[in-house]
């Protein structure tokens, strides 16, 4: 089991290196050079998500002065910058340092002229990073549509059509309030088919959706009764026609897709396919998924099968987890009872983090069920209130990496020998 864990290991490294920010953002800038600015322009480089803290450093070795630079990033990859500002939002629920980066960030822009180039530097994380409320609504509004949102089991893009809504930043409100400057972005994709519009909310694109389709989502899963009644004043009166904006130039350097590609380089000596750079949904059907994949595949020589995506999970308990360690848990679950042989699940964040926990996901064995049940737990009981960290923790199946520095979403490894 040692190698098949180290092989994992391995093929994990592998997806969160090729997502190194700093080297994405120096290839494409050194491919294609920004042009000068005009005389008395300055470069003002906003660098937004869990991803910002590397690519603002890639920036300023390559961007020349003058120049005004910002970052706000979650607190675990937040460091001192030389010549930048660094700040520290929350994630994945936003909170008054959340806010207090929005209204950096806007106050920054607010210098901006016709001379200006913006440059936006953005990664996975940044909805909940920088918050600005729309007119009439709280910061106690938006963590409260948040936390239901978070819990909805509604998928990345539901949530950031409804969130875009809420805010005044989001949804291309980065580009009114660095009006007259010009905007390039660089992207960094931690959204599953790389919509522009959705990662991080899309501060420098269109948005996703009209605040009619946001009422209908919300209305759809349930939670319209719940929100705050200034939430659903606003999104009733707003026009859903779609407000005039400046354009910019976004350009996508990394995402999921680079990075299951480099797990499938590294995977030497295994027979590695991609199964699904899609999967989403629900944690106990993604599970499923993957067993059935499991079940249907080779048995007479190692075999390494490879996904990608984003899961979502129903929470109906108080329990500590995220989707990437309830996928683990499930899988073992579901594998323990029809799989035999040896075997090893990995599922985790490349950004290091899964849900409001110190683990990037979890890596399961054919052992790892049977290891919870002889610590004493209820494993029923863990699993229906969503405690899949406790779980895991019980068995020495987290998978703890520490904060990576980027954000391409998640990436799952199955890995089987010959019985």
């Amino acid at each position: 089991m040692t190698d098949l864990r180290a092989t994992a290991l391995t093929l994990f490294s592998a997806a969160v290196d090729r997502a190194n920010p700093a080297r994405a953002l120096r290839d494409q800038l050194a491919s294609s050079p920004l042009p000068a600015l005009p005389n008395g322009g300055c470069n003002i480089i906003i660098a937004l998500g869990k991803a910002a803290t590397p690519m603002m450093q890639q920036a300023l070795k390559m961007i020349p002065q003058p120049r005004r630079a910002l970052v706000v990033t979650n607190p675990e990859n937040l460091r001192d910058i030389p010549g930048a500002t660094t700040m520290a939002g929350a994630h994945p629920v936003p909170d008054q340092t959340s806010a207090a980066a929005g209204r950096a960030v806007i106050d920054l822009l607010a210098t901006a002229t016709a001379k200006d180039r913006v440059i936006a530097l953005i990664s996975g994380g940044g909805s909940a990073l920088m918050v600005s409320p729309a007119p009439g609504l709280s910061l106690a509004d938006k963590v409260a549509v948040n936390e239901l949102l978070l819990a909805s089991g509604l998928d990345i893009n539901d949530m950031n059509l409804i969130r875009q809504q809420l805010s005044q930043l989001k949804g291309g409100g980065l580009l009114r309030h660095a009006a007259p400057a010009t905007v390039s972005a660089f992207i960094l994709s931690d959204v599953i088919g790389d919509d522009l519009r959705a990662i991080a909310s899309g501060p420098t694109t269109s948005p996703i959706g009209t605040p009619a389709q946001a009422r209908d989502i919300m209305v759809r899963a349930g939670i319209w009764d719940d929100t705050a009644p200034p939430v659903r004043a606003h999104l009733t009166a707003t026009t859903d026609e779609i407000t005039k904006r400046p354009t910019a130039t976004n350009t996508l350097i990394g995402s999921n897709r680079h990075s299951l590609q480099a797990m499938l380089d590294a995977a030497k000596g295994w027979d590695a396919r991609l199964i699904s750079d899609q999967l989403t949904g629900d944690v106990e059907a993604a599970a499923q998924t993957i067993l059935d994949a499991a079940l249907a595949a080779p048995s007479d020589h190692p075999v390494a099968l490879i996904f990608g995506g984003e899961t979502t999970v129903q929470i109906h308990g108080t329990g500590l987890g995220g989707r990437n360690q309830e996928l683990a848990l499930r899988l073992a679950k579901l594998a323990a009872e029809q799989l035999d042989g040896d075997w090893l699940f990995l599922s985790g964040g490349t950004d290091g983090r899964d849900g409001p926990t110190q683990a990037a996901g979890g890596i399961v064995t054919r052992e790892t069920w049977a290891r919870i049940r002889a610590s004493g737990a209820d494993t029923d009981s863990l699993l229906a209130n969503n405690d899949s960290n406790a779980a895991l923790a019980a068995a020495d199946a987290l998978l703890i990496t520490g904060a990576t520095g980027t954000n391409v979403a998640d990436v799952q490894i199955f890995l089987r020998s010959p019985s």
